[in-house]
């Protein structure tokens, strides 16, 4: 058995012996001390986002004696990075506004050698204004954000980029496609895309952009395709909904096949593969359950040898069993059983890599790999304030809808509880809903709850990505209708098999998953205890008129497909016009910078709730956004739910204590 599994085993030992003490909520509430690792192409250096005093800056350590160097952007936090030379790095920046693990994009490209010199601006509105490099001075700010291509593995002074200039939807052209020198910010423009609306192109290895795809303003997907540099742009993929967006991923090393991820018939998903000379697609991997949810590679970094999938626990399909890196994966993962094993960044010659490893109770550990002498380092913790032993599982389950769809979930209970029956249980309704889903994996939220005595159940209802189009399709125009069944299903079938005690149960959810835990309430006003609705919809009829998506035409196309247009129909659908329905406890959690969901879907119906002398938890954060982002307002939040789970459905007031 290997250490850290014999001391893992160990722990939970001492576990039963003799309880730990809890887990406090500072440390849940802590941000990801390292959320990616990447090694240099030349073996030399990694790169790392790291969190100081509670900033996300760039982190460059030289392997040879494990120095590092601080990137600290001005005033703003590190969002992305990919190394585009031996020792040249590029970085993306972000704005702190609040929400989710990342803050917003400001659509600049940020340049740093590995030992901290040239560290520049060579893309974005701030470009030129604060450069301090006396070659890159010439340099004109853009309005316009900037996204990668290719980085170009075997050209270290250039990458492609794509820019997506500022401008209203009607003034809006395709973006442009160019050549960017990564050392002095000069660019060359190689072309115009051929659509309008543009999610993404491909090159092949020798950099030539082949494809271009996106949606038009109907939504519709595109994908199109030219022969050469210059040549005539055609389409080879017109899919709608139901057929699902298909698209080019990688070419493989021979530079002529392209897989494209694929939705063969009676199939979820699959890899297929493409020709110019046949232009068919042609499945090497499918399933009928699940679709992919990412390529692997081979130490070369350009031969496809399998994707990764989650049925439910992750999950490999090999395309390629006789090559080095399916073989090591296989090796890895006999070292780390129950545990996801990814290579994320291998070096040029394929000497070394780093490879991440985590599971549900393990938020992540990054370790270097020497294939020469099958060492492996360990390098870096995602957090070392998270101990695995403390942390509960997360089982797949499965159920059937009422009308006899397949729905997957998954099911945590507490530590110490994993045969327990009659639980007090939290319903944990995911985001989205479409194109979402929940992933086995360590997720704050549901440890949070777990580790305060709560089962935490969640579904991925019809509408969530991942199962194939049939599956999101089937999820349109279902809010607060079929969806909200699909929530209801596995809450009953939590209560059949004895796992929930049916007079303990509470529903919660952030933005989708806000609507759904107050719809609960009003669908089901005897089934849920209490609901904790974050940053939620609660007017449908507001989604329409306020929001990100209605900034487009395509979006608000999208918002009529799934949601319909109806006003009669979406005030029926909509919580806000049915308090008096209500019989469960509730608690709204807001951010007042919110521009995805804005704070007035809260705000009226925290409202709605005071005139008509309902009492409820409000909880109002005015500086963040969707999701709350400083770690004190977190914890904070965190105390309050449980106070507010504990005084509905668990009875132990003392668990909120941080």
């Amino acid at each position: 058995m290997p250490i850290r599994r014999l001391v893992l085993g160990l722990a939970l030992l001492c576990g039963a012996a003799g309880a730990k003490a809890q887990v406090p909520l500072a440390d849940f509430a802590k941000h990801v001390q390292y959320s990616s690792v990447k090694i240099s192409p030349d073996g030399q250096y990694i790169a790392a986002d790291a969190v100081v005093e509670n900033r996300r800056i760039l982190a460059i350590i030289r392997l040879a004696d494990m120095k590092a160097v601080r990137i600290v952007p001005r005033g703003d936090e590190v969002v992305g990075f990919i190394w585009v030379g031996p020792q040249r790095l590029m970085y993306t920046v972000g704005t702190p506004i609040g929400g989710l693990e990342a803050p917003s994009p400001t659509g600049e490209l940020y340049f740093v050698n590995a030992d901290g010199t040239r560290n520049d601006i060579l893309f974005g509105y701030r470009a030129g204004k604060e450069s301090t490099e006396s070659n890159i001075k010439s340099l004109r700010p853009e309005n316009a954000s900037a996204y990668l291509i290719d980085d170009l593995r075997d050209d270290d002074d250039n990458v492609l980029i794509f820019v997506n200039e500022w401008k209203s939807t009607a003034e809006a052209t395709p973006p442009a496609v160019y050549k960017l020198d990564v050392k002095d910010g000069s660019k060359k423009k190689l072309f115009q895309s051929p659509l309008r609306l543009t999610d993404g192109f491909l090159a092949d290895h020798a950099g030539s952009v082949k494809f271009a795809y996106g949606v038009d303003v109907d939504n519709n997907w595109q994908v199109m395709y030219r022969e050469k540099d210059g040549g005539e742009w055609v389409n080879v993929f017109n899919g709608n909904a139901v057929q699902g967006r298909s698209t080019p991923l990688a070419y493989d090393r021979d530079d002529k096949t392209v897989y494209w991820s694929c939705y063969p018939e009676g199939k979820a998903g699959g890899l297929c593969s493409w020709t110019a000379e046949d232009r068919t697609l042609k499945p090497v991997w499918t399933a009928k359950d699940v679709e992919m949810d990412s390529l692997i590679t081979d130490f070369d970094e350009t031969t496809i040898v399998g994707v990764r999938a989650y049925p439910g626990r992750s999950a490999i399909g090999v395309i390629n069993k006789k090559t080095p890196m399916i073989e090591t994966m296989s090796a890895l993962m006999q070292q780390f059983p129950g545990e996801t094993v990814s290579v994320t960044s291998v070096s040029k010659d394929g000497k070394r890599a780093i490879v991440a490893v985590y599971s549900d109770v393990n938020p992540g550990e990054f370790y270097l790999f020497d294939r020469d002498n099958k060492k492996l380092t360990p390098i870096l913790k995602r957090t070392d304030r998270i101990d695995p032993a403390q942390m509960a599982s997360m089982e797949p389950i499965k159920l059937k809808s009422r009308d006899g769809l397949d729905l997957n979930g998954y099911l945590t209970r507490p530590l110490g509880q994993e045969q327990g029956k009659n639980l007090p249980l939290v319903v944990y309704v995911h985001g989205g809903p479409f194109t979402v889903r929940d992933y086995w994996g360590y997720d704050r939220d549901v440890q949070v709850l777990a580790s305060r005595g709560y089962a935490v159940l969640q579904v991925n209802f019809r509408g969530s990505g991942g199962y194939g189009p049939g599956f999101e399709v089937a999820g349109y125009r279902q809010w607060g209708g079929k969806i909200q069944d699909d929530v209801t299903d596995a809450t009953k079938w939590a209560i059949e098999q004895g796992i929930a005690d049916p007079k303990r149960i509470c529903i919660y959810g952030a933005s989708y998953g806000g609507y759904a835990a107050v719809m609960g309430t009003v669908r089901e006003p005897d089934l849920y205890r209490c609901a904790i609705g974050s940053v939620g919809v609660y007017d449908l009829r507001l989604m329409l008129t306020r929001g990100a998506a209605q900034r487009s035409t395509h979006g608000e196309n999208y918002l009529k497909r799934i949601l319909g247009d109806d006003t009669a129909d979406l005030a029926a659908r909509s919580p806000i016009t049915q308090i008096d329905k209500i019989k469960a406890k509730l608690m709204l959690i807001v951010g007042g910078q919110d521009e995805i969901v804005p704070p007035v879907h809260g705000e009226n119906l925290h409202n709605a709730l005071t005139q008509r002398g309902i009492k409820h938890e409000w909880l109002y954060q005015r500086t963040e956004a969707h999701g709350f982002y400083d770690e004190k307002n977190r914890e904070d939040m965190y105390a309050r739910m449980l106070a507010f789970l504990d005084a509905n459905i668990g009875g132990k007031t003392e668990s909120a204590s941080p």
